[in-house]
């Protein structure tokens, strides 16, 4: 059986990595430049939203309590009506620091993930080391890891299919990343 251990250089090689290649595709280069919209005239819906201090936290606009309520003639006016908006509201200005703190962990945990089950799915047919199908197994998960979740907001919440596809090419170019860096690595 695969020690796992024995792979924390690829592991932490890998996030490094990916940290970097992410940091790449959304600050050095204008992949990412157009996910997010601009509001006309921000200042005066700022403005306009202010007095009702919402809370931190993610919000749909009409909003309904129950299946009844949205089944009902008024909030299916409302809807027709529009505007239909979700959105997220943050408690004040991002934390950059610890955004990128967590998105590092999260890379550390997205690659560990994927070592475990290429190491523990090779381990059932062949002893170590880490051969082709391994690094496939281990990109592929990545790849799950990184890049599947993004199309739920499309799917539900209706985010531009733009950016789901941008943020699933970035979910490649990771998991070949990780995939490559486990075949550079790897006992």
């Amino acid at each position: 059986m695969t020690v796992l251990h024995t792979l924390w250089l690829p592991i932490v090689a890998s996030a490094i990595l990916v940290f970097l290649a992410s940091w790449i595709l959304h600050v050095l280069l204008p992949w990412h430049k157009h996910d997010r919209k601009k509001v006309p005239d921000q200042d005066r819906v700022m403005d306009a939203l202010r007095p009702f201090n919402l809370a931190a936290g993610d919000y749909m606009l009409p909003g309904c309590d129950s299946m009844a309520e949205m089944k009902s003639p008024e909030f299916q006016e409302k809807m027709k009506r529009g505007p239909v908006l979700t959105a997220t509201v943050r408690g004040g200005p991002p934390n950059m620091g610890r955004s990128l703190f967590v998105w590092f962990v999260y890379c550390l945990v997205v690659t560990y993930i994927a070592a475990y089950v290429g190491a523990h799915a090779l381990a059932l047919v062949r002893p170590f080391p880490l051969h082709g199908h391994a690094r496939r197994l281990i990109g592929l998960a990545a790849f799950a890891g990184y890049g599947l979740s993004q199309w739920q907001d499309t799917i539900w919440f209706g985010r531009s299919l733009g950016t789901s596809v941008r943020n699933t090419i970035d979910a490649i170019i990771y998991a070949l990343i990780t995939a490559a860096v486990f075949g550079w690595l790897a006992p």
